[in-house]
């Protein structure tokens, strides 16, 4: 049996060929495998310099000093470290996010609601974007963090992160950005986007899953509070025996994506406008995504008059989601879509297609036929 044609890179990228070489070198008794914490010999040595090696290549793809590098095992736990760390070390108890964050912000918030803190969720415009001025409306004398993703991971769509820290810093609040789907797609200083918190995820990036880093400022007196305990690892904002091989793929696969970002952005839109040509001819389509002031290589995408199970079922040529792949067992209609103000018919016949490194000219041009041609066969069933 031929694979589906794989369009869901927002949801996971394969490890690069050339990470996953570079991660079996530290995994076996031929190579680093020691643990970085064992200073006492010549394998913990070799660890720890290749963990440190990796904080320097992570950082400097963020424009962030090394110290800045705190390492976790996704963007899910640097949420939960940046949100409910920042939390536990304030006595402030106000938290403003929007309503189409990413699931591990928004159950941060639901978790602090329950504990006493107050979340105020910001509804964005049709495509995605919030606006400076809803975070302005929205801040109080006690408010101690804004949380806002800069770039959607249904939609594509980009947020103006910059002018939301300047704010925050102006008003004293500390900013988290949710940067899972940003890192490595598009240029991030982050000194000049003036975040405080900033997450990553590796397998976002052709890196390994289970691996991820929170980038934390270095300011006076800006520290988390643990959520993870048993060793005073990273600084003593996260303990646990790093993974080195996973560390240096991340490291590597962050490498990667700097250095071919221009060429990969240039593909996208090419990938995009070829199979946007054939959603054009599709009556009744909808294009959710922003048209402008979006990630190139997501298109998320509704057909009136059409069921999105049954039009995914159909599709059996192709592997797409239907929204975020952490809610993808739900039959609920996306959060993301309610959340910039699709009804329910239009948002449960929406698809999210993603192109990635490895995808050709030639399977995004199959794939739009084959939508086109499932679109109107189901109508007309």
């Amino acid at each position: 049996m031929t694979n589906p044609i794989y369009l869901d890179y927002a949801a996971s990228t394969p490890v690069d060929p050339r990470v996953a070489k570079l991660m079996g070198e530290h995994m076996t008794m031929e190579g680093v495998f020691g643990n970085p914490a064992s200073r006492s010999h010549v394998y913990g040595w070799q660890a720890e310099e290749a963990v440190e090696e990796s904080r320097v290549q992570v950082a400097a793809a963020l424009g962030a000093d090394p110290r800045e590098i705190i390492w976790t095992s996704g963007a899910t736990e640097s949420n939960n470290l940046a949100i409910k760390g920042a939390a536990h070390q304030s006595s402030r108890r106000h938290i403003i996010t929007s309503c189409i964050e990413h699931k591990a912000v928004l159950d941060c918030c639901a978790y602090l609601e329950r504990d006493g803190f107050e979340v105020t969720y910001l509804r964005p415009d049709e495509y995605g974007q919030v606006s400076i001025d809803t975070v302005a409306a929205a801040l109080r004398e006690d408010t101690l963090l804004v949380s806002i993703m800069q770039v959607n991971n249904e939609l594509g769509t980009i947020n103006d992160i910059a002018a939301i820290a300047q704010l925050c810093r102006a008003h004293g609040v500390l900013s988290h950005t949710d940067g899972a789907q940003s890192f490595g797609k598009i240029q991030i200083d982050i000194k000049e986007m003036g975040v405080d918190f900033f997450s990553i995820s590796a397998h976002k990036v052709y890196g390994p899953k289970g691996m991820g880093a929170l980038y934390v400022r270095k300011g006076e007196g800006l520290r988390l509070a643990a959520q993870i305990h048993g060793g005073g690892h990273e600084m003593g904002m996260r303990s646990g025996t790093l993974a080195t091989h996973q560390i240096v793929g991340l490291a590597a696969a962050s490498e990667l994506m700097q250095s071919e970002m221009t060429q990969d952005h240039a593909m996208y839109v090419q990938l995009r406008n070829c199979f946007l040509r054939h959603i054009q001819q599709i009556p009744g389509h909808r294009i959710n995504s922003h048209p402008t002031n979006g990630l190139p290589q997501i298109i998320n995408v509704g057909f009136a008059g059409v069921d999105g199970e049954t039009l995914m079922l159909a599709l059996n040529g192709l592997a797409v989601s239907s929204g975020s792949a952490c809610t993808s067992a739900s039959v609920e209609p996306s959060h993301v879509l309610r959340g910039v103000g699709l009804n329910d018919d239009i948002a449960h016949a929406s698809l999210r297609f993603s192109f990635g490194r490895f995808t050709q000219m030639s399977e995004v041009d199959s794939a739009g036929a084959q939508v086109a041609q499932v679109v109107g066969r189901l109508r007309n069933v």
